[in-house]
């Protein structure tokens, strides 16, 4: 794979591997949705001897709702983490421009 400076690889390029591990740098709490959700369906697959009068239908409606807000919470996670992160990285770079303002009217003086 031959990478540009920006570290750019087109799609064609791109390992699936190499395409996760981007996907997770951006986005770190998708892979832990995904880990839950496939707990909550192993989870559900093991249950399912054991459901006792419980009709098949309203235990996999169980398993799929459960499996849905595993993926939901984590994906609201991972939006709130990186609102919060830009968030502080905007405030941290205005702070930094009116300390440098300030600095410059001080020289100026």
């Amino acid at each position: 794979m031959s990478k540009d400076q920006d570290g750019w690889v087109s799609e064609s390029q791109e390992t699936v591997t190499g395409k996760l591990q981007r996907k997770m740098k951006q986005s770190p709490l998708v892979p832990v949705g995904l880990a839950g959700f496939a707990v909550i369906v192993a989870y559900g697959l093991y249950r399912l001897k054991s459901r006792g009068d419980m009709k098949m239908s309203v235990h996999l409606i169980h398993t799929r709702v459960a499996a849905q807000a595993c993926v939901v919470g984590a994906t609201a996670l991972g939006a709130t983490y990186t609102m919060i992160k830009e968030y502080r990285q905007r405030w941290a770079e205005e702070r930094d421009a009116a300390l440098e303002q300030q600095n410059s009217r001080n020289t100026d003086e």
